[in-house]
């Protein structure tokens, strides 16, 4: 049984202290994974507004967010301009390309994108991913994927990511790999869903400790189907390291392996064809995009 790996890095903190940490456990596990780097300015303070939001807040709360993200993500991009990640920390995201992984695109400004993409118009959807592959482009080559923030994904999008020379895409949850329809054109660039819930989705939720946590992941494998993973530098690279490592174990004693997303990828004639609706998904706040007809595990 093969365990895509999906690391999402989306804060400066999350790049500096979790990438670091997880490229040292990966190597010593002789495990590849796909990074999807935010490269440009840390606004993630800005969510302080969303606190007003209840949903958001609980959110917040129940998840440990100080414990994940730190103290000081509350002055990313309030009181001043928020630092641009590729900028500070270049040889970061260079080191995980030169430890053999894959380098993908998450976002130019994180906060942005997963605030405000429902409603970006077309050029502005075209602005973002533009700054963001140029500035990831230059520090570590061409990114061969991409990855939306928080599973927000609109039809016009996905058009607008055609135009970068993307292998694969992984902007919605689901449970198989298939070629989105937006606007009644069959898209070229196959998605890779996300079959599994994160940790801030559980977490105080429905029962589910972090000491049971990893066998609450595990229950949800299916071995002869799609399974994604999506861990973030924040968290298990961070706060979470020793609940990551202890997973690597308990998975690899059950014979799986962890790997990049684009080791998934079929035969581009295996490829079905799909479509992507916004939906709720338990732990997570507002809609975010799922393979049309498909269910999420929590």
């Amino acid at each position: 049984m093969r365990i895509g790996l999906r690391i999402d890095v989306d804060t400066l903190r999350g790049t500096r202290l979790g990438v670091p940490a997880l490229c040292r456990l990966l190597k010593a596990n002789g495990i590849r994974a796909t990074f999807f780097f935010s490269v440009g300015p840390d606004n993630m303070g800005r969510n302080l507004r969303r606190l007003f939001r209840p949903a958001f807040l609980i959110k917040m709360l129940r998840s440990g967010a100080p414990r994940l993200y730190g103290w000081d993500i509350i002055f990313k991009g309030t009181l001043w301009p928020g630092p641009v990640i590729g900028k500070k920390l270049p040889e970061v995201i260079s080191a995980a390309r030169d430890a053999g992984h894959e380098i993908g695109l998450h976002a130019w400004d994180h906060y942005t994108w997963q605030t405000g993409v429902m409603n970006m118009a077309p050029e502005d959807v075209r602005r973002e991913l533009t700054a963001g592959f140029d500035s990831l482009r230059d520090i570590a080559g061409v990114p061969c994927c991409s990855a939306a923030p928080g599973w927000r994904c609109t039809d016009a999008a996905l058009v607008e990511k055609e135009a970068f020379p993307f292998r694969y895409n992984s902007d919605c949850r689901g449970t198989g790999i298939f070629r989105p329809v937006a606007g009644g054109t069959e898209l070229k660039q196959p998605q890779v869903p996300v079959t599994l819930p994160t940790y801030d989705e559980l977490a105080g939720r429905g029962g589910v400790p972090d000491a049971a946590y990893n066998d609450h992941i595990i229950s949800l494998l299916r071995p002869d189907d799609l399974n994604v993973l999506t861990i973030h530098a924040e968290a298990e690279g961070i706060a979470c390291a020793s609940l990551f490592e202890e997973f690597i174990g308990k998975t690899r004693a059950l014979g799986a392996e962890l790997v990049p997303l684009g080791d998934l990828l079929p035969d581009p004639s295996a490829i079905s064809r799909g479509t992507i609706v916004q939906k709720t998904v338990p732990g997570r706040e507002g809609t975010v995009a799922v393979q049309a007809g498909e269910g999420v595990d929590g």
